[in-house]
Protein backbone atom coordinates (compact mmCIF):
# COMPACT_ATOMS: atom_id res chain seq x y z
CA UNK A 1 0.00 0.00 0.00
CA UNK A 2 3.25 2.64 0.72
CA UNK A 3 4.18 1.97 -2.66
CA UNK A 4 0.95 2.72 -4.50
CA UNK A 5 0.48 5.31 -2.15
CA UNK A 6 3.79 6.32 -3.12
CA UNK A 7 3.67 6.32 -6.45
CA UNK A 8 -0.35 8.17 -7.02
CA UNK A 9 1.88 10.97 -5.11
CA UNK A 10 4.42 11.36 -8.07
CA UNK A 11 1.36 11.16 -10.66
CA UNK A 12 -0.85 13.61 -8.41
CA UNK A 13 2.19 15.90 -8.23
CA UNK A 14 2.65 16.21 -11.98
CA UNK A 15 -1.19 15.73 -13.08
CA UNK A 16 -1.72 19.07 -10.44
CA UNK A 17 1.09 20.93 -11.14
CA UNK A 18 1.37 24.01 -13.53
CA UNK A 19 0.49 22.24 -16.14
CA UNK A 20 -2.89 21.79 -14.90
CA UNK A 21 -3.29 25.27 -13.71
CA UNK A 22 -2.94 26.66 -16.86
CA UNK A 23 -4.90 23.57 -18.56
CA UNK A 24 -8.26 24.41 -17.11
CA UNK A 25 -8.09 28.40 -15.90
CA UNK A 26 -6.47 28.76 -19.68
CA UNK A 27 -9.05 26.51 -21.29
CA UNK A 28 -11.88 28.68 -18.88
CA UNK A 29 -10.74 32.21 -19.40
CA UNK A 30 -10.45 31.45 -23.28
CA UNK A 31 -14.00 29.94 -23.48
CA UNK A 32 -14.99 33.16 -21.90
CA UNK A 33 -13.54 35.85 -23.87
CA UNK A 34 -14.93 34.04 -26.92
CA UNK A 35 -18.47 33.96 -25.57
CA UNK A 36 -17.77 37.10 -24.47
CA UNK A 37 -18.60 36.58 -21.15
CA UNK A 38 -21.98 35.23 -22.30
CA UNK A 39 -22.12 32.82 -19.43
CA UNK A 40 -22.11 35.57 -16.83
CA UNK A 41 -23.93 38.11 -18.46
CA UNK A 42 -27.05 35.51 -19.06
CA UNK A 43 -27.21 33.98 -15.47
CA UNK A 44 -30.77 35.31 -14.63
CA UNK A 45 -31.75 33.44 -18.61
CA UNK A 46 -30.15 30.25 -17.52
CA UNK A 47 -32.25 30.62 -14.45
CA UNK A 48 -35.13 30.96 -16.66
CA UNK A 49 -34.82 28.01 -18.85
CA UNK A 50 -33.92 25.61 -16.13
CA UNK A 51 -37.42 26.88 -14.02
CA UNK A 52 -39.25 26.21 -18.00
CA UNK A 53 -37.34 22.97 -17.86
CA UNK A 54 -39.07 21.02 -15.06
CA UNK A 55 -41.46 17.97 -15.90
CA UNK A 56 -43.85 18.50 -18.11
CA UNK A 57 -47.66 18.05 -16.28
CA UNK A 58 -49.80 14.86 -17.81
CA UNK A 59 -51.86 17.49 -19.19
CA UNK A 60 -49.53 19.56 -20.84
CA UNK A 61 -47.93 16.87 -22.85
CA UNK A 62 -49.66 17.83 -26.39
CA UNK A 63 -47.31 21.01 -26.17
CA UNK A 64 -44.80 21.14 -28.50
CA UNK A 65 -42.46 18.77 -25.90
CA UNK A 66 -43.36 16.16 -28.61
CA UNK A 67 -40.04 16.88 -30.36
CA UNK A 68 -38.12 16.74 -27.71
CA UNK A 69 -36.03 13.61 -27.15
CA UNK A 70 -34.07 12.47 -24.63
CA UNK A 71 -34.68 9.92 -21.07
CA UNK A 72 -35.12 13.09 -18.89
CA UNK A 73 -36.25 16.66 -18.77
CA UNK A 74 -33.53 19.60 -18.70
CA UNK A 75 -34.45 20.22 -14.91
CA UNK A 76 -33.82 16.67 -14.26
CA UNK A 77 -30.67 16.48 -16.04
CA UNK A 78 -29.36 19.52 -13.95
CA UNK A 79 -30.36 17.79 -10.60
CA UNK A 80 -28.36 14.80 -12.04
CA UNK A 81 -25.35 16.77 -12.41
CA UNK A 82 -25.69 18.83 -9.61
CA UNK A 83 -26.61 15.45 -7.40
CA UNK A 84 -22.74 14.27 -8.03
CA UNK A 85 -20.94 18.08 -7.40
CA UNK A 86 -22.49 18.70 -4.62
CA UNK A 87 -20.58 15.93 -2.30
CA UNK A 88 -17.84 16.03 -0.22
CA UNK A 89 -16.62 18.72 -1.86
CA UNK A 90 -18.90 21.14 -0.36
CA UNK A 91 -18.25 20.51 3.16
CA UNK A 92 -14.73 18.40 3.58
CA UNK A 93 -12.92 19.74 0.20
CA UNK A 94 -14.27 23.44 1.26
CA UNK A 95 -12.60 22.72 4.95
CA UNK A 96 -9.64 20.89 3.16
CA UNK A 97 -8.76 23.98 0.42
CA UNK A 98 -8.30 26.20 3.42
CA UNK A 99 -6.78 23.94 6.08
CA UNK A 100 -3.94 23.37 3.53
CA UNK A 101 -4.45 26.62 1.20
CA UNK A 102 -5.10 29.34 3.48
CA UNK A 103 -8.55 31.66 3.66
CA UNK A 104 -7.10 32.68 -0.30
CA UNK A 105 -7.52 29.52 -1.04
CA UNK A 106 -11.75 30.51 -1.34
CA UNK A 107 -10.88 33.28 -3.47
CA UNK A 108 -8.95 31.44 -6.19
CA UNK A 109 -12.52 28.55 -5.95
CA UNK A 110 -14.12 31.37 -6.56
CA UNK A 111 -11.97 32.40 -9.77
CA UNK A 112 -12.04 28.84 -11.13
CA UNK A 113 -16.14 28.96 -11.01
CA UNK A 114 -16.45 31.85 -12.95
CA UNK A 115 -14.55 30.53 -15.78
CA UNK A 116 -15.61 27.19 -15.20
CA UNK A 117 -18.81 28.47 -16.27
CA UNK A 118 -18.36 28.66 -19.25
CA UNK A 119 -16.66 25.39 -19.52
CA UNK A 120 -19.72 23.59 -18.54
CA UNK A 121 -21.55 25.57 -20.87
CA UNK A 122 -18.89 24.27 -23.97
CA UNK A 123 -19.63 20.77 -22.34
CA UNK A 124 -22.78 20.58 -22.29
CA UNK A 125 -23.74 22.29 -25.78
CA UNK A 126 -21.10 19.44 -27.05
CA UNK A 127 -22.97 16.99 -25.20
CA UNK A 128 -26.25 17.34 -26.53
CA UNK A 129 -24.58 18.52 -30.04
CA UNK A 130 -22.70 14.56 -30.63
CA UNK A 131 -24.83 12.29 -28.85
CA UNK A 132 -26.17 9.15 -29.77
CA UNK A 133 -28.96 6.94 -29.45
CA UNK A 134 -27.29 3.21 -28.15
CA UNK A 135 -28.80 0.22 -28.98
CA UNK A 136 -31.76 0.43 -26.30
CA UNK A 137 -32.55 3.86 -27.75
CA UNK A 138 -31.19 5.87 -25.20
CA UNK A 139 -29.32 8.76 -25.47
CA UNK A 140 -25.57 9.14 -24.53
CA UNK A 141 -23.10 11.84 -25.01
CA UNK A 142 -20.31 13.12 -23.34
CA UNK A 143 -16.99 13.89 -23.67
CA UNK A 144 -16.08 10.65 -25.22
CA UNK A 145 -18.78 11.16 -27.92
CA UNK A 146 -17.77 14.91 -28.89
CA UNK A 147 -14.64 13.33 -29.26
CA UNK A 148 -15.46 10.74 -31.27
CA UNK A 149 -18.38 12.46 -33.51
CA UNK A 150 -17.04 16.51 -33.23
CA UNK A 151 -13.19 15.29 -33.64
CA UNK A 152 -13.31 11.96 -35.53
CA UNK A 153 -12.26 8.49 -35.36
CA UNK A 154 -8.74 9.09 -35.51
CA UNK A 155 -9.22 10.81 -32.07
CA UNK A 156 -11.06 7.82 -30.79
CA UNK A 157 -8.32 6.73 -28.45
CA UNK A 158 -8.75 10.10 -26.67
CA UNK A 159 -12.40 9.32 -25.92
CA UNK A 160 -11.10 5.77 -25.07
CA UNK A 161 -8.48 7.32 -22.89
CA UNK A 162 -11.41 9.45 -20.83
CA UNK A 163 -13.80 6.51 -20.69
CA UNK A 164 -10.99 4.54 -18.56
CA UNK A 165 -9.95 7.65 -16.40
CA UNK A 166 -13.80 8.35 -15.86
CA UNK A 167 -14.99 4.44 -14.97
CA UNK A 168 -12.16 4.21 -12.85
CA UNK A 169 -12.52 7.82 -11.03
CA UNK A 170 -16.05 6.99 -10.51
CA UNK A 171 -15.63 4.41 -7.76
CA UNK A 172 -12.91 7.33 -6.39
CA UNK A 173 -14.72 10.28 -6.50
CA UNK A 174 -18.14 9.54 -6.81
CA UNK A 175 -18.10 6.55 -4.45
CA UNK A 176 -15.68 5.47 -2.08
CA UNK A 177 -14.75 8.99 -1.09
CA UNK A 178 -18.30 9.22 0.04
CA UNK A 179 -18.88 6.68 1.66
CA UNK A 180 -15.86 6.68 3.69
CA UNK A 181 -16.69 10.93 4.35
CA UNK A 182 -19.98 9.91 5.74
CA UNK A 183 -18.94 6.73 7.70
CA UNK A 184 -16.59 9.02 9.35
CA UNK A 185 -19.26 11.38 10.37
CA UNK A 186 -21.81 8.97 11.36
CA UNK A 187 -19.27 7.53 13.90
CA UNK A 188 -18.03 10.38 15.09
CA UNK A 189 -21.28 12.26 15.68
CA UNK A 190 -23.76 9.14 16.42
CA UNK A 191 -21.32 6.52 17.06
CA UNK A 192 -22.28 4.29 14.47
CA UNK A 193 -20.03 1.72 12.90
CA UNK A 194 -18.14 2.12 9.54
CA UNK A 195 -19.42 -0.73 8.00
CA UNK A 196 -22.83 0.25 8.75
CA UNK A 197 -23.11 3.16 7.91
CA UNK A 198 -21.18 1.29 4.52
CA UNK A 199 -24.09 -1.59 4.71
CA UNK A 200 -27.27 1.46 4.60
CA UNK A 201 -25.87 3.41 2.00
CA UNK A 202 -25.47 0.12 -0.14
CA UNK A 203 -28.84 -1.16 -0.13
CA UNK A 204 -30.09 2.68 -0.16
CA UNK A 205 -28.18 3.54 -3.40
CA UNK A 206 -27.97 0.03 -5.07
CA UNK A 207 -32.14 0.21 -4.90
CA UNK A 208 -31.83 3.49 -6.97
CA UNK A 209 -28.52 2.84 -9.00
CA UNK A 210 -29.74 -0.75 -10.49
CA UNK A 211 -32.78 1.37 -12.00
CA UNK A 212 -30.90 3.20 -14.05
CA UNK A 213 -31.05 7.25 -15.34
CA UNK A 214 -34.87 8.06 -15.05
CA UNK A 215 -35.09 6.28 -11.15
CA UNK A 216 -31.63 8.41 -10.27
CA UNK A 217 -33.11 11.40 -12.05
CA UNK A 218 -36.50 11.37 -10.44
CA UNK A 219 -34.50 10.92 -7.25
CA UNK A 220 -32.29 13.59 -7.56
CA UNK A 221 -35.22 16.06 -9.29
CA UNK A 222 -36.57 15.70 -5.20
CA UNK A 223 -33.74 15.18 -3.00
CA UNK A 224 -31.14 18.01 -4.60
CA UNK A 225 -33.24 20.71 -4.48
CA UNK A 226 -34.77 19.85 -0.81
CA UNK A 227 -30.49 19.17 0.73
CA UNK A 228 -29.46 22.21 -1.40
CA UNK A 229 -31.64 25.11 0.30
CA UNK A 230 -31.76 23.40 3.66
CA UNK A 231 -28.06 23.26 3.75
CA UNK A 232 -27.63 26.60 2.61
CA UNK A 233 -30.59 28.58 5.30
CA UNK A 234 -28.74 26.56 7.96
CA UNK A 235 -25.28 28.20 6.66
CA UNK A 236 -27.31 31.46 6.68
CA UNK A 237 -28.41 30.68 10.18
CA UNK A 238 -24.93 30.19 11.49
CA UNK A 239 -23.76 33.29 9.43
CA UNK A 240 -26.44 35.52 11.11
CA UNK A 241 -25.09 34.53 14.64
CA UNK A 242 -21.40 35.15 13.67
CA UNK A 243 -22.44 38.36 11.45
CA UNK A 244 -19.74 40.84 13.08
CA UNK A 245 -17.09 38.39 11.27
CA UNK A 246 -17.74 38.47 8.26
CA UNK A 247 -16.68 41.79 6.95
CA UNK A 248 -12.95 40.52 8.51
CA UNK A 249 -13.59 36.65 6.62
CA UNK A 250 -14.29 38.24 3.38
CA UNK A 251 -10.81 40.20 4.44
CA UNK A 252 -9.07 37.18 5.02
CA UNK A 253 -10.34 35.86 1.66
CA UNK A 254 -9.17 38.40 -0.27
CA UNK A 255 -6.13 39.30 1.16
CA UNK A 256 -4.29 35.61 1.72
CA UNK A 257 -5.46 35.24 -2.21
CA UNK A 258 -1.72 36.76 -2.96
CA UNK A 259 -0.41 36.79 0.30
CA UNK A 260 1.34 34.35 2.06
CA UNK A 261 -0.28 33.50 5.82
CA UNK A 262 2.18 32.69 8.35
CA UNK A 263 1.45 29.47 10.82
CA UNK A 264 -0.77 30.69 13.96
CA UNK A 265 -1.73 27.83 16.30
CA UNK A 266 -2.57 24.64 14.95
CA UNK A 267 -2.51 26.15 11.06
CA UNK A 268 0.83 25.52 9.50
CA UNK A 269 0.85 28.23 7.31
CA UNK A 270 0.45 28.61 3.01
CA UNK A 271 2.41 30.07 0.36
CA UNK A 272 0.34 31.86 -2.14
CA UNK A 273 1.01 28.87 -4.71
CA UNK A 274 -0.49 26.90 -2.27
CA UNK A 275 -3.52 28.88 -2.18
CA UNK A 276 -3.83 28.64 -6.17
CA UNK A 277 -3.02 24.90 -6.18
CA UNK A 278 -5.61 23.72 -2.79
CA UNK A 279 -8.05 26.25 -4.09
CA UNK A 280 -8.28 25.09 -7.60
CA UNK A 281 -8.34 21.72 -7.36
CA UNK A 282 -10.72 21.71 -4.50
CA UNK A 283 -12.81 23.94 -6.93
CA UNK A 284 -12.71 21.32 -8.92
CA UNK A 285 -13.12 18.74 -6.88
CA UNK A 286 -16.27 20.36 -6.15
CA UNK A 287 -17.95 21.78 -9.38
CA UNK A 288 -16.50 19.20 -11.45
CA UNK A 289 -16.07 21.84 -14.34
CA UNK A 290 -13.91 20.81 -16.86
CA UNK A 291 -13.55 17.24 -15.72
CA UNK A 292 -16.31 16.07 -18.55
CA UNK A 293 -18.38 14.24 -16.07
CA UNK A 294 -21.44 17.04 -15.70
CA UNK A 295 -22.17 16.79 -19.69
CA UNK A 296 -22.56 12.69 -19.80
CA UNK A 297 -26.13 13.66 -17.60
CA UNK A 298 -26.94 16.83 -19.90
CA UNK A 299 -26.47 14.44 -23.06
CA UNK A 300 -29.68 12.74 -21.89
CA UNK A 301 -32.10 15.45 -21.18
CA UNK A 302 -35.58 15.74 -23.25
CA UNK A 303 -33.94 18.87 -25.69
CA UNK A 304 -33.44 19.58 -29.30
CA UNK A 305 -31.50 22.54 -28.57
CA UNK A 306 -27.80 21.73 -27.70
CA UNK A 307 -27.06 25.74 -26.50
CA UNK A 308 -30.40 26.00 -24.50
CA UNK A 309 -29.47 23.20 -22.17
CA UNK A 310 -25.82 24.36 -22.08
CA UNK A 311 -27.27 27.49 -20.56
CA UNK A 312 -29.02 25.67 -17.87
CA UNK A 313 -26.08 23.24 -17.34
CA UNK A 314 -23.62 26.50 -16.51
CA UNK A 315 -25.76 26.76 -13.46
CA UNK A 316 -24.58 23.65 -12.02
CA UNK A 317 -21.00 25.65 -11.34
CA UNK A 318 -22.39 28.74 -10.07
CA UNK A 319 -25.08 26.80 -7.61
CA UNK A 320 -22.06 24.45 -6.80
CA UNK A 321 -19.37 27.09 -5.51
CA UNK A 322 -20.45 30.41 -6.00
CA UNK A 323 -23.23 30.09 -3.52
CA UNK A 324 -22.73 26.24 -1.29
CA UNK A 325 -18.95 26.26 -1.20
CA UNK A 326 -18.96 30.01 -0.26
CA UNK A 327 -21.82 29.44 2.14
CA UNK A 328 -18.89 26.53 4.07
CA UNK A 329 -16.22 28.87 3.77
CA UNK A 330 -17.80 31.85 5.74
CA UNK A 331 -19.27 29.78 8.19
CA UNK A 332 -15.28 28.18 8.67
CA UNK A 333 -13.55 31.88 8.73
CA UNK A 334 -15.84 33.22 11.00
CA UNK A 335 -15.62 30.93 13.88
CA UNK A 336 -11.71 30.56 15.12
CA UNK A 337 -11.30 26.72 14.76
CA UNK A 338 -9.86 26.58 11.39
CA UNK A 339 -6.59 28.51 13.37
CA UNK A 340 -6.60 24.97 15.62
CA UNK A 341 -5.33 22.77 12.57
CA UNK A 342 -8.43 20.59 11.94
CA UNK A 343 -9.72 19.35 8.26
CA UNK A 344 -11.75 17.92 6.63
CA UNK A 345 -15.38 17.64 7.42
CA UNK A 346 -14.45 17.95 11.39
CA UNK A 347 -13.45 21.28 10.41
CA UNK A 348 -16.52 21.91 8.90
CA UNK A 349 -18.69 20.15 11.81
CA UNK A 350 -16.86 22.06 14.51
CA UNK A 351 -17.55 25.22 13.13
CA UNK A 352 -20.85 25.01 12.21
CA UNK A 353 -20.94 23.93 16.19
CA UNK A 354 -19.13 26.98 17.32
CA UNK A 355 -22.36 28.67 16.61
CA UNK A 356 -25.09 26.17 17.11
CA UNK A 357 -23.44 24.13 20.00
CA UNK A 358 -25.44 20.97 20.90
CA UNK A 359 -26.83 20.06 17.27
CA UNK A 360 -24.31 22.13 14.70
CA UNK A 361 -22.18 19.46 13.70
CA UNK A 362 -25.14 16.81 13.51
CA UNK A 363 -26.33 19.52 10.89
CA UNK A 364 -23.24 18.77 8.84
CA UNK A 365 -23.28 15.03 9.46
CA UNK A 366 -26.32 14.95 8.11
CA UNK A 367 -26.30 16.91 5.18
CA UNK A 368 -22.76 15.20 4.45
CA UNK A 369 -25.04 11.86 4.14
CA UNK A 370 -27.30 12.96 2.20
CA UNK A 371 -24.91 14.94 -0.31
CA UNK A 372 -23.14 11.70 -0.66
CA UNK A 373 -25.40 9.74 -1.09
CA UNK A 374 -27.07 11.81 -4.08
CA UNK A 375 -23.08 12.00 -5.65
CA UNK A 376 -22.83 8.24 -5.37
CA UNK A 377 -26.23 8.13 -7.78
CA UNK A 378 -24.88 10.58 -10.37
CA UNK A 379 -21.38 9.21 -10.49
CA UNK A 380 -22.64 5.55 -10.95
CA UNK A 381 -24.54 6.97 -13.74
CA UNK A 382 -21.16 8.82 -15.64
CA UNK A 383 -18.77 5.45 -14.52
CA UNK A 384 -21.20 3.24 -16.50
CA UNK A 385 -21.66 5.30 -19.31
CA UNK A 386 -17.59 5.44 -19.82
CA UNK A 387 -17.69 1.47 -19.07
CA UNK A 388 -20.49 1.89 -21.98
CA UNK A 389 -18.31 3.08 -24.49
CA UNK A 390 -15.53 0.73 -23.52
CA UNK A 391 -17.56 -2.43 -23.71
CA UNK A 392 -20.70 -2.16 -24.68
CA UNK A 393 -24.15 -1.90 -23.86
CA UNK A 394 -23.90 -5.69 -21.90
CA UNK A 395 -21.27 -3.94 -19.44
CA UNK A 396 -23.74 -1.80 -18.08
CA UNK A 397 -25.36 -4.10 -15.27
CA UNK A 398 -21.98 -5.50 -14.30
CA UNK A 399 -20.57 -2.34 -13.69
CA UNK A 400 -23.36 -1.09 -11.60
CA UNK A 401 -23.19 -3.83 -9.70
CA UNK A 402 -19.86 -3.80 -8.78
CA UNK A 403 -20.05 0.15 -7.96
CA UNK A 404 -22.89 -0.66 -5.25
CA UNK A 405 -20.72 -3.29 -4.17
CA UNK A 406 -17.83 -1.39 -3.61
CA UNK A 407 -19.60 1.37 -1.35
CA UNK A 408 -18.96 -0.74 1.89
CA UNK A 409 -15.60 -1.18 1.13
CA UNK A 410 -14.95 2.86 0.53
CA UNK A 411 -16.77 3.20 3.99
CA UNK A 412 -14.15 0.91 5.60
CA UNK A 413 -10.62 2.27 4.08
CA UNK A 414 -8.18 4.52 4.39
CA UNK A 415 -9.27 8.54 4.00
CA UNK A 416 -5.85 9.94 2.97
CA UNK A 417 -4.83 7.15 0.14
CA UNK A 418 -8.94 7.78 -1.40
CA UNK A 419 -8.47 11.06 -1.04
CA UNK A 420 -5.11 11.27 -3.35
CA UNK A 421 -6.76 8.31 -5.50
CA UNK A 422 -9.88 11.04 -6.44
CA UNK A 423 -7.53 13.89 -6.65
CA UNK A 424 -5.34 12.04 -8.89
CA UNK A 425 -7.81 10.81 -11.19
CA UNK A 426 -10.09 13.82 -11.54
CA UNK A 427 -6.99 15.55 -12.81
CA UNK A 428 -6.19 12.58 -15.91
CA UNK A 429 -10.17 13.04 -16.81
CA UNK A 430 -9.70 16.62 -17.02
CA UNK A 431 -6.86 16.56 -20.14
CA UNK A 432 -8.38 14.81 -22.83
CA UNK A 433 -11.79 16.57 -21.84
CA UNK A 434 -9.74 20.38 -22.03
CA UNK A 435 -8.30 19.09 -25.11
CA UNK A 436 -11.52 18.32 -26.94
CA UNK A 437 -13.37 20.95 -25.46
CA UNK A 438 -10.45 23.87 -27.21
CA UNK A 439 -10.25 22.25 -30.35
CA UNK A 440 -13.95 21.97 -30.65
CA UNK A 441 -14.42 25.80 -29.26
CA UNK A 442 -15.33 27.08 -32.56
CA UNK A 443 -18.27 24.86 -33.08
CA UNK A 444 -19.56 26.41 -29.40
CA UNK A 445 -18.69 29.81 -30.48
CA UNK A 446 -20.75 29.26 -33.95
CA UNK A 447 -23.82 27.45 -32.49
CA UNK A 448 -23.94 30.12 -29.59
CA UNK A 449 -23.91 32.98 -32.15
CA UNK A 450 -26.51 31.12 -34.20
CA UNK A 451 -29.05 30.44 -31.12
CA UNK A 452 -28.74 33.56 -30.10
CA UNK A 453 -29.43 35.14 -33.50
CA UNK A 454 -32.49 33.15 -33.53
CA UNK A 455 -31.42 30.19 -36.25
CA UNK A 456 -32.30 26.50 -35.56
CA UNK A 457 -29.89 24.36 -34.00
CA UNK A 458 -29.81 20.76 -34.55
CA UNK A 459 -28.98 18.19 -31.78
CA UNK A 460 -26.78 15.20 -32.25
CA UNK A 461 -29.29 12.73 -33.06
CA UNK A 462 -30.23 14.67 -35.89
CA UNK A 463 -26.60 14.27 -37.35
CA UNK A 464 -24.82 11.49 -39.44
CA UNK A 465 -22.13 10.24 -37.50
CA UNK A 466 -20.65 7.79 -39.81
CA UNK A 467 -19.45 10.52 -41.75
Amino acid sequence: MEMLTSLLGAINGVVWGPLMLVLLLGVGIYLQIGLKLMPIRKLGMGFKLMWQGRDVKPADKSASKASDEGEISPFNALMTALSATIGTGNIAGVATAIALGGPGAVFWMWITALVGMATKFAEAVLAVRYRETDSTGHHIGGPMFYIKNGLGKKWLWLGGLFSFFGAVAAFGIGNTVQSNSVADAMDATFGVPHWLTGVIIMVLAGAVILGGIKRIAKVAGKLVPIMGIAYVAAGLLVLIVNAGQIGEAFGLIFYYAFNPIAAAGGFAGAAVMAAIRFGVARGIFSNEAGLGSAPIAHAAAQTRNPVRQGLIAMLGTFIDTIIVCTITALVILTSTVWIDGEAGASLTALSFDAALPGFGNQIVAVALAIFAFTTILGWSFYGEKCCQFLFGTRSIMLYRVLFVLAIPLGAIAQLGFIWLMADTFNAMMAIPNLIALALLSPVVFKLTRDYFAGKDILPGEALDHDK
